[in-house]
């Protein structure tokens, strides 16, 4: 994947603007240090920066149709385009880029094409044959993408913030799932899966064709002409990407240019739970460790750099992205430029802790789809740019296309946690690769409690950004912090110091509109809130705010600058245990 620039139907087509752009596009060189492209037809210019996964040698951007009357700048990966070039041979192809098709196939099917691509991507198309073009983004929002508009009447793309917001009077969020026509002059949905209506389906849990599903989405995703490896943070998700890669390595193109041994990747403060549990299960899969660790003090010292990459000042992106950002940095050091992870899992199971507490299926449903349909305000925005801040490309096989079909097509009545019946968080794929014969996963990591990834690198880390923030933010200044930040207020003194550094960064109010607010509880969405009374005076995002069911909630020693309130009275914390099923039971 890439970094994408377009400035469409602008008043200047001078030199001095084709100068503008490619200073603009050079903001987003970390996306893509490989190689730098801008093509300009009249009034359109389409720049691009590219980190190159698929064909390095001859793949470079803009890329064109066969008689060079389309051209498009992308920034995705396109996993099937082998299929899509033989229904395409009669077309001319100039490399081997898997993005190579997005010209060619827009050519013969127009906007139907944008349904056909099996992969992530964000792209900008120009049809010089009657000036009109489109801009597409993926399914969920896997890669970043935000549309703004000069008063000139030019249209702006980017992948990111820092590429328009100095030039555009206003700008936003591309929506996934969608694409944008200057015919129209406005978005309509390309993506329309049966799960968007958030009706309740009923097909019966099959576990064989959730985990071949799953497995097909894994093995799809090996496609790289360059090295690569797996963030393994030692719980469910990140452990089942990491094993299925490591199975079936073996017989990838991959394996023959780069070896079957499979590298996985994890960070942690020292002493952390992921660290621990992420060797344990290298050990177990036979993969070539790299531990990373880091102190407190190093994690405080990136947060400005973290704020400008990640363009947002949401509490849980935050604190979450601070150590892949950190990671990342490492693992392009030694030489990776794609890694798999694990996001999207809990979303579309209803891993959050929070969903203990769901009150029926229904809701419990409707709660996934409204997850899944924020990610790329979450999970994937984190993802995306705390890794390519590096030029690192991050694959997410939890958010396929067709694994999330078969996925959200399952009765929620079995995603439900249910302790009476051994059943707890995403049990429904635990037991799709509860394998005893040929073991995909040690049996106490496939039962692993579940944790944010900003609980699991250690619960010292949450802690000591709390404390940090309480040094440069005071208590007058949070009796006025609804006069300064009248949009999505701070309510703790962490946010506050977040909200400040990223308004340095993106003064605009724009920028500030492109952040997600609202109440949450251990990740939950503000409509979840409902679902337990105590939950509205402990607004924190952590695993640990779901009392009752974290096994290291909060007591009255580990809260540290919650609000008074949220401490509560004391909890009694469930104890865990595997029964000779192997499934773990929640004991009250």
């Amino acid at each position: 994947m890439c970094g994408i620039l377009a400035v469409l139907g602008c008043s200047d087509d001078s030199q001095s603007k084709r100068v503008r752009v490619l200073e603009l596009s050079r903001r987003l060189k970390h996306r893509g240090p490989d190689w730098s492209g801008l093509h300009q037809h009249g009034d359109c210019y389409l720049a691009h920066q590219r980190l190159a996964i698929v064909d390095p040698a001859s793949g470079d951007q803009p890329l064109f149709n066969t008689d060079k009357s389309i051209v498009v700048t992308v920034n995705g990966e396109i996993y099937n385009h082998e299929e899509l070039r033989e229904k395409l041979s009669h077309h001319k192809f100039r490399t081997g880029s898997d993005c190579d098709v997005v010209a060619h196939l827009y050519e013969e099917y127009g906007e139907d094409s944008i349904d056909m691509l099996d992969g992530i991507f964000s792209f900008v198309l120009l049809d010089t044959r009657d000036n009109s073009f489109i801009v597409a983004r993926d399914a969920i929002g896997v890669t970043s993408l935000y549309i703004g508009w000069g008063l000139d009447g030019s249209v702006w793309i980017s992948s990111e913030l820092k590429g328009l917001n100095d030039d555009c009077e206003h700008f936003e969020s591309f929506p996934p799932g969608h694409l944008y026509s200057s015919k129209e002059r406005g978005f309509r949905r390309w993506y329309n899966p049966p799960w968007f209506s958030e009706a309740i389906p009923s097909t019966p849990y099959d576990p064989l064709a959730l985990r071949h599903a799953f497995e097909k989405a894994v093995i799809k995703r090996l496609m790289t002409d360059v090295p690569f490896g797996v963030l393994l943070s030692g719980g469910l998700d990140s452990s089942l990407v990491a094993s299925i890669t490591a199975r079936y390595l073996a017989d990838t193109k991959a394996a023959k240019q780069w070896g079957a041994k499979l590298h996985s990747f994890c960070v942690g403060l020292e002493g952390a739970p992921d660290l621990k549990a992420a060797r344990e299960v290298a050990d177990f899969l036979g993969t070539v460790h790299h531990e990373f660790s880091y102190t407190i003090q190093d994690g405080l010292d990136a947060i400005e750099d973290v704020i400008y990459h990640v363009e947002t000042y949401d509490v849980t992106t935050i604190r979450a992205s601070t150590p892949m950002f950190l990671m990342s940095r490492k693992i392009k050091s030694l030489g990776v430029k794609m890694v798999m992870s694990g996001e999207g899992s809990d979303e579309i199971f209803g891993g959050y802790l929070y969903f203990h507490k769901a009150p029926n299926k229904e809701e419990f449903h409707q709660e996934t789809c409204r997850k899944i349909k924020a990610l790329h305000k979450y999970d994937c925005l984190r993802a995306n740019k705390s890794t390519y801040a590096w030029g690192l490309e991050a694959r997410v096989p939890f958010l396929d296309k067709e694994f999330i079909d078969v996925a959200m097509n399952i009765d929620p009545k079995y995603k439900m946690p249910n302790p009476e019946e051994g059943r707890i968080e995403k049990w429904v794929l635990r037991r799709a690769f509860d394998d005893e014969e040929q073991p995909y996963l040690p049996k106490h990591i496939l039962y692993r409690q579940k944790e944010q990834f900003s609980d699991g690198v250690g619960y010292g880390w949450i802690d000591g950004l709390r404390d940090h923030a309480a040094k440069y933010v005071t208590d007058k200044m949070m009796q006025n912090a609804a006069n300064i930040y009248p949009h999505n207020t701070p309510c703790t003194k962490e946010a506050y110091y977040y909200r400040m550094i990223f308004e340095r960064f993106f003064p605009q109010n724009s920028a500030r509109l492109t952040v997600p607010g609202g109440a949450s509880v251990a990740c939950s969405t503000e409509k979840a809130i409902e679902w337990d009374a105590a939950w509205s005076n402990n607004l924190d995002p952590s695993g640990r705010a779901a009392l009752g069911v974290h096994l290291s909630a909060y007591d009255d020693k580990q809260v540290n600058s919650v609000p008074t309130e949220a401490a509560g009275p004391e909890k009694i914390i469930p104890k865990m245990e595997v029964n000779s099923l192997g499934v773990v039971a929640i004991q009250s």
